[in-house]
């Protein structure tokens, strides 16, 4: 059963042609139609294919827009029509009636710290992946009895060089190696590769794994020419997203998972969710949800009139008409039309002098991107409020070029500090804050130690580790020992990459490992990649593990249990200390990126860290003895 994905793939050349054409009829054709293209067009207009195995290609059509700039759109287009929107206010209680019910919310705004009461008729959760995060927050039991409406499954993503792909044309892989699609097409002036699939309660943070990287690499590889040698020094960045898979909690036994997007009512508090769906039916979910919560006495929701921001003053012609008035690139007129629509204008007035001759203005923001400093000026008016926020959702800059985006942000900083007022405290931590994200991305180099700082271990520690395995004392570790520490590391390993590693360290082919070679062997690069890949995955093993409430984020009542696990009693005041430590941006829980840094540091005045590294390997060798169970007991 296992095999017949695969043996009903085999099937597809054959049916393509049929399956595009209905797909061309879901659209009712408004797109182009799909066609037949044979195996020398193919390779005159993507010539980076392999010639190897092409019999046709099946060619269809797609839309493509930029996510993040139309969910702001949305927002802005509300906040036209007289709604109230508010960015970095995060929802901590419901406020409810003597009879049970919400009638309202307690929020915090994460930028100044107050803390405020918002009441209103109706409530509804539009939480995405994080949807039952929200819920928990409403449901008056014990969190673990509450049942889940979301069930995560992360997708990781990498970008690679806009050579890679035409820029009109990309490709879907229909059967990977494993079953999975895999879409390959040019994004930004680059080409993004994705996705996997892997459930997991969904993150705040982009870690990609390495193993997904070199997976869709690995994929990628097999329809490209040969003469294009694809290389893990070409992705330019690394991310992984959330899918929300929903289902209704409220229902009778039995309803399905579905990506459709699913709308319930609690019956006891009267909130209702929406979860799931995607980009191509956001108007629909609207409708669908406000009509339920307004009900018959309402007018129907009219959003398929409502034009949004950015639409009114769009024309086909209106990138050359910016390139004439301000002498403006062609490539960064033509991205704020795509990006900004009719609003492109309002983002020239902000821009600045050159002092070329051409271009006149628009100052980038990091060479061979189309992104200006207006942008950044043009953002803080449109409830821009982090570094964080430009370099991702304002701008596409850490998801199309991690490294390009470090490179940009001081200037940033020093706009937004202009812009928005901050003294040089604040910057300072906007700054320090942006460094801790970006180092969530992937890049060229896997784990780069400027992205995850590691203490790497001394000289003393390694010949611990030594000690330790070498257990009769001999003063050699044989092949076994080898395999051992492989074993206790979490990554047990097949007798011939165990041979291959065993082989790396004996240099005098001695058929043994002396002290000296496991020292040579343990301060090699690879050797230290290595060792910061394990520092990385165990941290967030760790971080997963001491967040039991499942919000993405640790709180000190969090803290204080995993002391407890630890075997240790701390005070309070130890624990505010700790929480303290970790809390480098200052708004009252600890991200992993702040939980990452923080275990990076040398000083430990509070001891937590050493009880933590003890599990890690990092400052000892707890990491060589046998567990059973989590890192916490």
């Amino acid at each position: 059963n296992a095999l017949l994905p695969h043996q009903l793939f085999s099937f597809f050349p054959i049916l393509a042609p049929a399956v595009f054409k209905f797909y061309d009829g879901l659209s009712q054709f408004t797109c182009p139609p799909s066609f037949i293209m044979s195996k020398k067009k193919a390779l005159e207009l993507f010539p980076q294919l392999s010639q190897q195995d092409i019999k046709y290609c099946a060619v269809f059509y797609e839309g493509q827009h930029n996510d993040a700039r139309t969910n702001l759109a949305i927002a802005m287009s509300a906040a036209e029509k007289g709604a109230d929107i508010a960015n970095y206010v995060e929802m901590t209680d419901g406020i409810f009636d003597e009879g049970g019910k919400v009638i309202g919310v307690r929020a915090v705004d994460r930028v100044s710290g107050e803390e405020f009461s918002i009441y209103a008729k109706n409530v509804i959760f539009a939480g995405g992946p994080f949807t039952d995060t929200l819920r928990q927050k409403e449901h008056r039991g014990n969190p673990l009895d509450m049942k889940p409406a979301v069930h995560g499954a992360s997708g990781s993503h990498i970008v690679l060089p806009g050579y890679y792909a035409p820029s009109n044309m990309g490709l879907l892989d229909y059967n990977t190696s494993d079953g999975r699609f895999l879409f390959f097409l040019p994004w930004q002036g680059s080409v993004i590769v994705g996705t996997t699939d892997k459930k997991g309660p969904a993150e705040t943070l982009p870690y990609p794994p390495e193993a997904e990287i070199q997976w869709m690499l690995k994929e990628v590889s097999k329809y490209l020419s040969k003469d294009l040698k694809v290389r893990r020094s070409d992705v330019l960045s690394a991310w992984r997203g959330w899918r929300p898979l929903a289902a209704d909690p409220h229902a009778p036994p039995g309803g399905q998972v579905s990506r459709d997007h699913v709308i319930s009512q609690n019956p006891e508090t009267g909130v209702t969710f929406i979860a799931g769906g995607k980009w191509t039916t956001w108007r629909e979910m609207a409708e669908d949800v406000l009509d339920k919560v307004l009900g018959d006495g309402h007018p129907k929701c009219n959003t398929l009139d409502t034009v949004l921001h950015g639409g009114e003053g769009y024309t086909e012609r209106l990138s050359v008409v910016l390139i004439q008035k301000y002498g403006v690139l062609e490539d960064v007129a033509e991205h704020l039309v795509k990006t900004y629509g009719g609003r492109a204008w309002e983002v020239l007035e902000k821009a600045r002098p050159t002092g070329n001759q051409w271009p006149r203005h628009g100052i980038p923001l990091a060479p061979h991107y189309p992104y200006i400093e207006a942008e950044v000026r043009f953002a803080c008016s449109e409830y821009a409020c982090t570094i964080e926020d430009i370099l991702s959702r304002r701008t596409r800059l850490a998801f199309l070029n991690s490294q390009a985006a470090k490179e940009a942000l001081p200037r940033i900083a020093d706009i937004m500090a202009e812009e928005l007022g901050w003294s040089r405290k604040v910057k300072k931590a906007q700054i320090d804050s942006a460094k801790a994200y970006l180092a969530s991305y992937g890049g060229k180099i896997p784990l780069e130690e400027d992205d995850l700082l590691v203490r790497l271990p001394t000289y003393a520690e390694v010949m611990d580790v030594f000690d330790e395995v070498d257990q009769e004392k001999s003063g050699y570790l044989g092949i076994v020992q080898v395999k051992e520490i492989a074993k206790r590391l979490g990554r047990p390993l097949p007798d011939g990459e165990i041979r291959a590693i065993f082989d790396s360290m004996d240099t005098n082919r001695d058929g043994k490992i002396d002290a000296r070679e496991f020292l040579e062997w343990f301060e090699a690069e690879e050797t230290k990649e290595g060792i910061k890949s394990y520092f990385h995955q165990k941290t967030m093993e760790i971080f997963k593990e001491i967040d039991i409430k499942r919000t993405g984020y640790l709180d000190r009542e969090e803290i204080k249990e995993a002391t407890i696990r630890l075997g240790e009693t701390f005070s309070d005041e130890k624990v505010d200390k700790i929480f303290a430590e970790m809390d480098i941006n200052r708004d009252g829980k600890i991200q992993l990126n702040e939980f990452t840094k923080w275990m990076s540091e040398s000083h430990d005045e509070t001891g937590f860290r050493k009880l933590l590294s003890a599990n890690l390997g990092l400052g000892g060798t707890g990491w060589l003895k046998q567990k059973s169970g989590g890192f916490l007991g």
